[in-house]
This record gives C-alpha cells, sequence and structure tokens, in this order.
C-alpha cells in the first residue's frame, strides 16, 4: 500500500507562529542580514576607536545608542509586525491546509488560497514551523504551517518529504 501524498494540517494561527515565520524568513534575507552586519560593524567600529583615542562621551553614547536600536530592531521588528499579522488572520478561525505535490491549498472561515509550487520555490524549518516563501528577493508572501497542525506525528515526516521534492531548504 503506498503511502498518501499529501498531508493535511489543521490549526489556529498564533502570535508565536506570525513571529517565528518572520524570524526564519528574515534569517533568509541576504540584503536584511547584510545590512544589519554591516551597520554593527561600523558602530563597534567608531566604538573602539573612541576607547582607543582620546574619549568622547557623546560618540560613547551615540555608539551605544546605536547599538541598541540594532539590538531592538533584531528583536522588537519580528514581534511588532508578527501581533499585526495576527490581528488579521485571528478572526478567520482555524485553518486548513492541504499540502500535495500539485502545491498548498489554506482555507479558512472568509478565504481559500491555493499556491502552486512554482511560486513557493523556498522553504524554512524551525522547531514548530515549515514557513514556505516566495521565490523573490524581498520574500514577499510566505506560508506558515506550523507543526502542531498535523494529525499524527508521523505527517511532519511525510510534509517534509513533499516539501523536499517540490521546494528547496534555505
Amino acid at each position: 500500500m503506498q503511502e498518501p501524498s499529501s498531508v493535511e494540517l489543521a490549526y489556529l494561527p498564533t502570535t508565536a507562529d506570525a513571529v517565528g515565520a518572520i524570524r526564519a524568513r528574515r534569517r533568509t534575507s541576504r540584503l536584511w542580514n547584510g545590512v544589519l552586519l554591516a551597520s554593527a560593524i561600523v558602530v563597534l567600529s567608531v566604538l573602539i576607536l573612541n576607547f582607543m583615542g582620546p574619549r568622547k562621551p557623546g560618540s560613547t553614547v551615540l555608539c551605544l545608542a546605536a547599538l541598541a536600536l540594532f539590538i531592538g530592531m533584531h528583536v522588537l521588528v519580528p514581534t511588532l509586525k508578527g501581533r499585526q499579522i495576527h490581528k488579521m488572520v485571528a478572526p478567520q478561525g482555524e485553518f486548513q491546509a492541504i499540502v500535495d505535490d500539485s502545491g498548498v491549498r489554506v482555507t479558512s472561515r472568509d478565504s481559500e488560497m491555493t499556491f502552486r509550487w512554482p511560486m513557493l520555490t523556498r522553504y524554512a524549518e524551525t522547531d514548530e514551523l515549515f514557513v514556505l516563501m516566495t521565490p523573490d528577493k524581498y520574500r514577499v508572501a510566505f506560508v506558515v504551517l506550523p507543526k502542531r497542525g498535523v494529525a499524527e506525528p508521523a505527517d511532519v515526516d511525510r510534509l517534509h518529504a513533499v516539501l523536499n521534492r517540490n521546494a528547496t531548504r534555505v
């Protein structure tokens, strides 16, 4: 008997799902990571030079404030965006998703979306989620599939297999 090639999920979206998806998507963005890293290197360099030369308290405070801003952006922005996304999707109630070799179909109380694999060419995996992303460099659209939505633990492995056949893990 052949194993079914489709995997069904049913789940209520949570804020943690949205925040986790944004963080996973951000980890795959070379642009965001490059800008953040370059900015942090510049600020740290200025801070080190400031400590090595004549001390300028204003410059030190400015560098420390910039570092705090970078850390705040890294931590707070996904949380704030995740809350916004959750406020948008939570009123839809329970979501159902069917993932198979033709694509992903997600339905809720008031909507139904179908994505074929050419639209979702990449995915990222966290401990709790699969995050499917569009091929554009900004990853504008994404689909969140919480692992808790499967009926049986073995379905996570089947879902992983379907994703590996049809998308690239990033």
